[in-house]
């Protein structure tokens, strides 16, 4: 095994270059993840609202005819 100067671990601990990187995978993740937690409860109401444009439709299309 080879020895690593003080000096070096000092310098990788001191050092902010992939900070940034690190705080936009933790936010694209944890968007992700509200995503995936809201999608059911959307597609619940937009179905909804499908189902009430549709019956709106359809009668609409029954005094038609």
């Amino acid at each position: 095994m080879r020895f690593v100067p003080a000096a070096k671990v000092r310098t990788f601990w001191i050092r902010e270059d992939g900070q940034d990187m690190l705080e936009y995978a933790l936010m694209a993740g944890f968007l992700a993840v509200l995503a995936a937690a809201s999608i059911p409860a959307a597609v619940d109401s937009v179905s909804r609202a499908f189902a009430a444009i549709v019956a709106v439709l359809n009668s609409v299309a029954g005094t038609i005819s």
